[in-house]
This record gives C-alpha cells, sequence and structure tokens, in this order.
C-alpha cells in the first residue's frame, strides 16, 4: 500500500506561480512512476503531467507545457509540479497518483491505470 499526500495549493492571480508536492509513504517510491491530475467542477478529471520512476522521462498535456515542470526526489519520496503563468483556466482539485512503471520513457498515462491516489489539493486561479 501506498499514501500519498498532496500540498502547496491555494488562491494565487492570474500569472502567479504555485509549486505543489506530493509525499509518498508505503513500499519504494523509485518503484512508481508519478501523474499530476486535475478536476474542475462538472468536469472530468484530466492529465496534466506524469513523470518516470527515475525522472527521466515526463510528459505534459498540451495546455501545460511551457508553463509546468514535473520533478521529483527519490530521496525525499516526494514528486513536485512546479505552475508559472497560472491562468483562471487552470482551477481545479489537483491530484497526484502513482503507478508500479519501470520504464523511463512516460506516456500520459489514463486516470485508470493509476492504483494509488492521494486526496487532492484545491488550486484557484482568481483575481
Amino acid at each position: 500500500q501506498l499514501q500519498l499526500v498532496e500540498s502547496g495549493g491555494g488562491l494565487v492571480q492570474p500569472g502567479g506561480s504555485l509549486r505543489l508536492s506530493c509525499v509518498v509513504s508505503g513500499r519504494n517510491f523509485d518503484y512508481y512512476a508519478i501523474g499530476w491530475f486535475r478536476q474542475a467542477p462538472g468536469k472530468e478529471r484530466e492529465g496534466v503531467s506524469c513523470i518516470s520512476s527515475n525522472g527521466d522521462g515526463t510528459n505534459y498535456v498540451d495546455s501545460v507545457k511551457g508553463r509546468f515542470t514535473i520533478s521529483r526526489d527519490n530521496a525525499k519520496n516526494t514528486a513536485y509540479l512546479q505552475m508559472n503563468s497560472l491562468k483562471p483556466e487552470d482551477t481545479a482539485v489537483y491530484y497526484c497518483a502513482a503507478k508500479a512503471y519501470a520504464g523511463t520513457a512516460v506516456p500520459m498515462f489514463a486516470a485508470r491505470e493509476f492504483d494509488w491516489w492521494g486526496q487532492g489539493t484545491q488550486v484557484t486561479v482568481s483575481s
């Protein structure tokens, strides 16, 4: 079993930045690819970014490319999502998720492919 806990959400003005963290406890963190997802009210959960177990492979949904950066520190069992140039349409609950995956190249895995999830953190972009 893994436990995932997100933090770092909040209210930010358009153009601002936030860094989300996902602390993972349980089994070996470096066995798992990590994904960040978001869900806005009335919308389906959307994949935002994924990172491979060793951090060498990343992938992003087109709408966040150039603005968001995913990373991880396996020594701290933590994954991050740095979000810059935030827009109102980025407003959502953001979730991190873990999937056992040894590959370096990571596709944008679908939500159904992840086995463990955090509880989510709210990100609101508004003036």
